[in-house]
């Protein structure tokens, strides 16, 4: 069975490391603040300017000042820090932030990342993508393995525009785990009841499968 959104930030959150500094993109990958592991001492950045974002905040505790990235109310723990955009992209310029989790509309199995135009239709632009990508140690893709129309969104090749040329290091999809090293897709783990059969199916790029692939664990 295909994992939720929330099952794909709580695969990205095991993927998270004590004392991190991580920035997390627009979509699924702001549902990773929800799902820090218990007793994890992370800091989370956003590129509008907030250091130390917390989880979403409950009704009693929404602040329409506080948002990430996304124009999303947030929350921020204790030592966060509020500052401009400018300075908040000179940390990730600067190579400051350890881990960028970013959602993709196409990545290859040489791990170019597409995540910003889609041709013929109106786009304000790039955001930070492009910083993220060129500055970030590490970086996470999670989305849909497939599109609406049932296509591969892991490819040989990116169809679309680039975002960043051999930056992505793993993917988590609906459907599974992947590293991408060697230029190829490696399958880590799958998701509950789904097969190794039916991720291949559905990667067009190369996909390299060991003989026993573990489902995912979510405690």
């Amino acid at each position: 069975m295909a994992l939720t959104r929330e099952q794909m930030a709580m695969r990205v959150a095991q993927e998270l490391r004590d004392g991190f500094y991580i920035n997390l993109g627009i979509g699924i990958p702001t549902l990773v603040a929800n799902y820090v592991p218990q007793g994890m001492d992370v800091m989370l950045q956003s590129e509008n300017g907030l250091l130390g974002m917390g989880a979403y905040p409950t009704e009693q505790e929404v602040d329409a000042d506080m948002i990430n990235a996304g124009k999303e109310t947030v929350t921020a723990r204790t030592g966060a820090a509020i500052f401009s955009s400018a300075e908040s992209f000179a940390m990730i310029r600067g190579g400051h932030v350890d881990l960028t989790v970013l959602g993709a509309f196409e990545v290859d199995q040489q791990g170019n990342l597409a995540s910003w135009m889609i041709p013929g239709k109106l786009i304000k632009g790039m955001g930070g993508a492009m910083d993220l990508v060129a500055g970030a140690k590490n970086i996470i893709c999670t989305m849909t393995h497939a599109n609406k129309q049932g296509e591969s969104k892991l490819l040989q090749h990116c169809s679309l525009p680039l975002t960043g040329v051999n930056c992505i290091n793993k993917i988590v999809t609906d459907l599974a785990l992947l590293e991408v090293k060697e230029g190829a897709f490696h399958l880590l783990e799958r998701a509950p009841g789904v097969s190794a059969s039916e991720i291949q199916a559905k990667t067009a790029g190369m996909l390299i499968c060991p003989d026993d692939v573990p489902e995912m664990v979510f405690s």
